[in-house]
């Protein structure tokens, strides 16, 4: 019983994600005050693109971190059906590694609200695994999120307590996205290391180690591609290959230094720029 157990908790430790949606750009990774949509070709064409709400920006580095939390948690609540989700605010952010006050508490509503509301668009670049077909159409990461404030009653009396001072100001009940259930139930997915994605302090890194994770569910053992392309899919709002070197260098040392990846490298070819990954054998 004690060795089920381990392997359970060891399992949990994994975040299994949408591999499709992994391979796509969404979280905008820079400070830029560029909040245009997010438009992306891959190599095989089509065009997908994500179009934040009217009035809000593009989901951005914290969003990610949320995203990631999400997957993570439905499946320690054992993939539900209805893809609800449960959590106290107060939890979700302790879970994250962040700092419990108003403003990250504000941050997460914002962040939730982001991640129902922002449309991503794929004509024929989604893949759909259940369909096995890429999809034409539009969908948001979350279908509904509900916050449930406490009563201000409530509040005045967790004051009394002093161990209560800093309790939950909420309970979230939010939906995942039946698209990225149905690729996460045929198993079209990758996964990620709980403890390794949040030992990486670089957003750029913890974006990189997401990529990584579809090159590796692939079969991959190195995985190399146009610098440019590279900066598209992840996505940067750098072009020129020095700007990109000195936002990527960062994070590749911190990848190395964790042991996701053997090396990385980017070096010219020609007149191209080229990155190339050699994999460890790291799997969470």
């Amino acid at each position: 019983m004690t060795a089920l157990v381990a392997r359970r908790r060891t399992a949990m430790r994994a975040i299994v994600l949408d591999r499709a949606l992994e391979s796509l750009p969404v979280f905008r990774l820079s400070d830029s005050a560029d909040d245009s949509a997010i438009s992306f070709t891959p190599e095989g064409g089509g065009r997908w693109r994500v179009l934040p709400n009217p009035g809000d920006r593009l989901p951005g580095t914290f969003d990610q971190d949320v995203y990631v939390e999400l997957l993570h948690r439905y499946q320690e609540e054992g993939m539900p059906d209805d893809g609800v989700i449960t959590f106290t605010l107060h939890a979700f952010l302790r879970s994250m590694g962040r700092r419990v006050d108003g403003r990250t508490y504000e941050q997460l509503r914002s962040a939730l609200a982001r991640l129902e509301r922002t449309t991503l668009e794929s004509n024929g670049v989604y893949y759909a695994a259940p369909a096995g077909a890429p999809l034409d159409g539009s969908f948001t990461i979350l279908t509904s999120v509900a916050i449930d404030r406490r009563r201000s009653a409530d509040r005045d009396q967790l004051a009394l307590f002093a161990s209560l001072s800093a309790a939950e100001p909420g309970d979230a009940r939010v939906t995942l996205s039946p698209v990225l259930r149905a690729n996460i139930g045929a198993e079209y997915t990758a996964s990620l290391s709980a403890p390794h994605y949040r030992a990486l302090s670089s957003p750029v890194a913890r974006r990189l180690y997401r990529l990584l994770a579809v090159a590796r569910e692939e079969g991959n053992t190195t995985w190399h591609l146009p610098l440019e392309r590279l900066a598209e899919q992840l996505p940067l709002t750098q072009r020129y290959p020095s700007h990109l070197q000195r936002v990527l260098q960062p994070a590749h040392d911190m990848l190395v230094e964790h042991g996701i990846v053997q090396g990385a490298v980017v070096r010219q070819q020609q007149r191209q720029w080229e990155v190339e990954y050699v994999l460890t054998d790291h799997h969470g």
